[in-house]
């Protein structure tokens, strides 16, 4: 089964990691949204540092109790897929930058089930 492969969006939602929706940490709530709207796969990396849209430098410190981070959400769909996603999920975004760009999935492995 080759589903997966093929021309697909790739979706990108930059936020922080201290941005919060309905109690939750935001990337948590985009999660779940991501899996009600049965989204093919999605992953959450915490970044280092960044400059975000206010210009200021968050970096990670060792020595700070409570550190704002850069996150991003990342998940690749078919274009209906990611534009239903995207209905849903624009009003939990308050601050942040969300981008679609265009990719080809060539290869798709899944324990116990080979390529599909």
């Amino acid at each position: 089964m080759k589903r997966y492969l093929g021309k697909r969006k790739a979706l990108k939602i930059y936020i922080g990691n201290e941005d919060t929706f309905e109690g939750r940490a935001l990337w948590e709530a985009l999660l779940g949204k991501a899996r009600e709207c049965n989204i093919a796969g999605a992953t959450v990396v915490k970044a280092v540092a960044g400059i975000g849209a206010h210009s200021q430098l968050h970096a990670f410190n060792v020595w700070a109790l409570s550190q704002k981070l850069p996150v991003i959400v990342e998940m690749i769909d078919t274009e209906e897929n990611i534009e239903r996603f995207l209905k849903e999920a624009d009003a939990m975004i308050k601050e942040g930058l969300v981008t679609v760009s265009d990719v080809e999935v060539i290869s798709y492995k899944h324990p116990g089930f080979g390529e599909v």
